[in-house]
């Protein structure tokens, strides 16, 4: 696909133009705040209003779908006016839609597959299988090809959790830790991609570099790495009292994503396949 479209252009998406380009793609993107980069043609829209969708240039496009669902409740708006803005005649070639690890709620640690059944507990696990479940649906219908990406917690070196380490926020004790997944914001981009030009019709793969530790270890390495002090460390108890609901979700949930189906199918050779790797790839960057 020599055009690629990109729908959410953030952190993960200017990555992936950038790689693009470098393969010698065409390279568009849609964001909501107008903020682009040199060489890809960029639309300005809002997924909330689908009167702004209209004439987006996705016909016959590999279409990245990078952005996050609404804040609130269980459905996943965003991609149902994205998928209600195409027009008969106008559909991409193929469509990748990145979705999240949490669809498969609290495993208690085990192996999960693509196959481990989901059952999200959290609204942010339902919106994004609700996401899912609409793309393939309406790929079905209209005889186009959707791959899904279940990706674990992304970061880089200079995407660290600067804000809270300097603010000295709690995490919690090493010891009451569980398994969680993480991937390298460069090896995700390339996944992207990959899944754009080898991922089955139909077929969701699990991302993440196959090495997991705990929440406590990444703020442990990121405050390392920054230069700060490693935060302090709380129980159960008190990090019910002062932990956001999402972080509390992020120690709460466990489990080991298989990247097998990943690496087999999508021919990725990831270049951090570990954190300390990710950590060592460059300077790190303050806000």
């Amino acid at each position: 696909m020599e055009h690629l479209f990109i729908i959410g252009f953030g952190y993960v998406g200017k990555r992936i133009a950038t790689l693009a380009r470098e393969e010698g793609r065409r390279v568009s993107a849609l964001n909501r705040k107008g903020t682009g980069m040199d060489g890809v043609e960029l639309h300005t829209a809002d997924l909330d209003d689908p009167a702004s969708l209209a004439g987006l240039p996705v016909k016959g496009a590999g279409v990245i779908f990078l952005a996050p669902p609404p804040g609130g409740g269980n459905q996943e708006t965003r991609m149902r006016n994205f998928l209600a803005s195409l027009p008969a005649g106008a559909a991409p070639a193929k469509l990748v839609y990145l979705s999240t690890s949490a669809v498969y709620g609290d495993c208690q640690g085990e192996v999960v597959t693509e196959e481990s059944p989901a059952q999200p507990q959290t609204s942010r696990g339902k919106r994004r299988l609700d996401g899912e479940e609409q793309a393939l649906e309406w790929g079905r219908a209209h005889g186009v090809p959707v791959v899904v990406l279940r990706v674990g917690a992304i970061y880089a070196a200079d995407r660290l959790p600067f804000m809270q380490l300097q603010n000295r926020l709690p995490v919690l004790r090493e010891d009451l830790c569980r398994p969680t997944n993480r991937i390298h914001a460069e090896d995700l981009a390339r996944v992207c991609l990959a899944a754009l030009e080898r991922g089955r019709d139909g077929a969701i793969y699990n991302v993440s570099d196959g090495h997991p530790t705990t929440m406590t270890d990444y703020f442990n390495r990121a405050a390392d790495c920054l230069g700060l002090p490693r935060p302090p460390q709380v129980d159960w108890e008190e990090a019910r009292r002062v932990m956001t609901p999402l972080m509390l979700t992020y120690f709460s949930e466990a489990r080991i994503l298989d990247n097998g189906r990943m690496l087999r199918e999508l021919g990725v050779t990831l270049r951090y396949p570990d954190l300390a790797a990710g950590l060592a790839e460059g300077e790190p960057k303050h806000p």
